[in-house]
C-alpha cells in the first residue's frame, strides 16, 4: 500500500499517483492532505487513487488501511480464478484438437505399421529389405507414441482401470526405475500408512510418474533430492485457493518435489501446454507434462505445480480415492500370435487400417469379412 502527502516540494501526490500506474502497480494508493479539495479529490480518485483522508480527519486512516488491504486482496483473487478459468478453457480446446488429429494419425499409424508388420513377417530374415521393414516398423512406433501422448492430452485413451495402491506402486516402478534417476540423485518415499486405493490405468498411471520423475531428474543436473510423497486429502464443499474448482471429495494425493532449477512464474503458467519446452531443441517434445496433464484429468483427478527460481518445484496430483484393495497388475502375454481358421467380422470406418488388419488376420488363417461400418456389418456382408 501507498500512502501519500498530496503537496510535496518538487513532487506531487498526483506524480507519485500517475508514475505508480503507468508501471502498472496494483496497489492501493491513498491521499493524505490538508489542502487539497473535493474536485481534486474527486480527480484523484478518476485517475486510480483508492481513498484520500483530511489531515484534520486522520482516526479514519486504520480503517481505510485496513479496508483497501481486504479488497486489494479479493481483487488478487478473482483475477487468480479468472487466469485459471481461461487456462482451463484453453487446455480444453487445444485438446479437442489435439485429440481429433491425433485420432486421424492414428489410423494412418496404424495402417503403416500393418503393413510393415506383414513385410517383416513374410520376408526372410538377415535380408535388406527385411531390415528396411523393421526401421519402419520401429519408426511407426515412436510415431505412434507420439500420437498417445496427444490423445492423452486430449483425454480420448481407451482406459482399463484397476483399483491400485500408490504405495505399492511407486515400490514397483523405483525397483527398475530409480537406475534412470541417476546417483546423484538422492530419492526419498514418504508413504502414508493408512492410503486409500484409487481406481486408474496402471499403463497411464506409469506414464504420469515416469513423466514426473523424469522431468524432476533433467531440473538437477548438478544432483538433489527427489522426494515422493503419498497421503489422503479431504476436499471440502467450500474450498478456497487452489481447490476452488475442484470436485470436493476425498482423494489420493502423490507429490513429486525436487531440489532444483525450479521455474519463474511465466513458464509455470504454459508448463502443462504440448509442445511447449524449456529444454533444447532436438531433447524434448514439449509432450511429457501435456500428456500427464490430460491422463489426471481423465482419470477425474486435478494436477497443481509450486515452483520457483532456484527453489525446486512441487507436482502435487490428486486422485478420487476409492474403497477396495490393490489388484496386481496383469503381466503381458508375449506368446506368438494364435493362428487358426475361425471367421472374423471385422469393422472399421478407416480404409488404409481395414485393410491392413485384414490381411494380417488372413495371413494368420483366419477367413475375414470385412464392413466400412456397423449397418453393413449388421447387414451382412458379401
Amino acid at each position: 500500500m501507498i500512502i501519500s502527502d498530496y503537496s510535496m516540494p518538487h513532487f506531487s501526490g498526483t506524480d507519485a499517483l500517475n508514475l505508480v500506474r503507468s508501471k502498472h502497480l496494483d496497489v492501493p494508493f491513498i491521499f493524505v492532505s490538508g489542502t487539497i479539495g473535493e474536485d481534486t479529490a474527486v480527480a484523484a480518485m478518476k485517475n486510480g487513487a483508492q481513498d484520500y483522508l483530511m489531515k484534520g480527519n486522520l482516526k479514519r486512516l486504520v480503517s481505510a488501511v485496513q479496508r483497501e488491504l481486504r479488497e486489494s486482496e479479493q481483487r488478487k483473487e478473482r483475477e487468480r480464478l479468472q487466469k485459471h478459468v481461461q487456462q482451463l478453457q484453453k487446455f480444453e480446446a487445444i485438446g479437442r484438437l489435439s485429440g481429433g488429429i491425433a485420432h486421424d494419425f492414428n489410423n494412418l499409424i496404424g495402417a503403416i505399421l500393418g503393413w510393415a508388420e506383414l513385410g517383416y513377417e513374410q520376408t526372410a530374415p538377415g535380408t535388406k529389405a527385411r531390415e528396411r521393414f523393421n526401421k519402419i516398423r520401429e519408426q511407426s512406433h515412436r510415431a505412434a507414441k507420439l500420437t498417445s501422448q496427444l490423445l492423452a492430452f486430449g483425454r480420448r485413451q481407451i482406459l482399463q482401470p484397476h483399483k491400485i495402491n500408490l504405495n505399492l506402486f511407486i515400490r514397483e516402478e523405483m525397483s527398475f526405475f530409480g537406475k534412470v534417476i541417476g546417483e546423484n540423485i538422492d530419492v526419498k518415499i514418504a508413504e502414508a500408512p493408512d492410503l486409500q486405493v484409487i481406481h486408474a490405468d496402471p499403463t497411464q498411471l506409469q506414464q504420469v510418474f515416469m513423466n514426473l520423475c523424469l522431468n524432476a531428474r533433467d531440473a538437477m543436473p548438478a544432483g538433489g533430492q527427489l522426494r515422493i510423497e503419498t497421503r489422503n486429502a479431504a476436499i471440502e464443499q467450500d474450498a478456497e485457493g487452489p481447490h476452488v474448482h475442484a470436485t470436493p471429495g476425498n482423494y489420493v494425493l502423490m507429490t513429486v518435489t525436487d531440489t532444483g532449477l525450479g521455474m519463474d512464474a511465466a513458464t509455470a503458467e504454459r508448463i502443462f501446454e504440448p509442445f511447449f519446452t524449456t529444454k533444447e531443441l532436438g531433447k524434448g517434445t514439449g509432450l511429457g507434462l501435456a500428456t500427464v496433464y490430460g491422463i489426471v484429468k481423465q482419470h477425474h483427478g486435478f494436477i497443481y505445480v509450486d515452483t520457483e527460481p532456484g527453489k525446486g518445484s512441487s507436482f502435487r496430483v490428486y486422485f478420487p480415492a476409492e474403497s477396495g484393495v490393490h489388484e496386481p497388475r496383469e503381466v503381458i502375454d508375449n506368446s506368438p500370435a494364435l493362428k487358426g481358421s475361425e471367421t472374423i467380422l471385422l469393422v472399421e470406418d478407416d480404409d488404409g487400417l481395414r485393410e491392413s488388419v485384414q490381411e494380417m488376420l488372413r495371413s494368420l488363417g483366419y477367413r475375414v469379412m470385412a464392413a466400412s461400418d456397423g449397418k453393413k456389418a449388421v447387414g451382412g456382408v458379401p
